[in-house]
């Protein structure tokens, strides 16, 4: 079964939300419009995800807000924008906070089709990285109250010594928390468990930086 692509077109415009929709629903997307960034955000938090496809200049709240708006509630759906006129400085703003593409009206299809496939893959990228997190969550869920300690002071980059310390424990008892940890989150590397805690939320680092800082505690224990 193909998953459902679908689309949220925000416009004040009728003439765009309709001409907007119909040829997304001949290349074979689930469309739904808005003729407000209000009536858009009023509604988001109940829609199914997608992508949006939102105009920059609206009466009472422009696009710009909506997409503050939407990273405020946390929600990431990925945002495509169009614009009756060129803004390189909105542009800018808008990319910098994390908009897919900034589209100029009139636009042709295959540029917004370009776009969306973009927007799509992105989406695709964060439902695998919640996908991650939660089975992460789960894994540490496993763990006991002492091993998640342990497993939280080498997310910290903390030698066996300095968590032992801080726990009050030995560093004997402390190796010995690790080796139970690994084993429970079915890794045999120290990158392997702060890949699984980064993922999780444990620790000040990203997932990317976890090999980074297990090289480095591997040269330094």
């Amino acid at each position: 079964m193909t998953e459902r692509r679908v689309v949220h077109i925000v416009d004040d415009e009728a003439s765009i939300r309709r001409s907007t929709s119909f040829m997304l629903k001949t290349s074979g997307y689930t469309v739904a419009t808005y003729a407000s960034g209000t009536a858009f955000l009023k509604e988001v938090k109940q829609l199914e995800v997608g992508c949006v496809l939102l105009d920059i200049h609206m009466p009472y709240l422009d696009g710009l807000q909506v997409q503050d708006a939407l990273i405020e509630r946390g929600i990431a759906m990925p945002i495509v924008f169009l614009t009756g006129c060129g803004d390189v400085s909105t542009a800018v703003r808008a990319m910098k906070r994390g908009a897919v593409e900034f589209i100029e009206k009139p636009f042709e299809k295959e540029i917004v089709l370009g776009a969306l496939y973009l927007a799509f893959s992105r989406l695709g990228d964060l439902r695998l990285k919640e996908m991650r997190s939660q089975e992460a969550q789960l894994l540490i869920a496993g763990l006991s109250v002492r091993e998640r300690e342990v497993l939280r002071g080498l997310a910290e980059g903390l030698a066996n010594k300095a968590i032992a310390l801080e726990l009050g424990i030995s560093p004997r008892t402390v190796e010995v928390h690790r080796a139970n940890l690994m084993t429970k989150l079915g890794v045999h590397t120290l990158s392997g468990g702060l890949r699984i805690a980064f993922a999780a939320g444990v620790g000040p680092w990203s997932v990317d930086q976890a090999g980074v800082l297990a090289r480095s505690r591997e040269i330094t224990r």
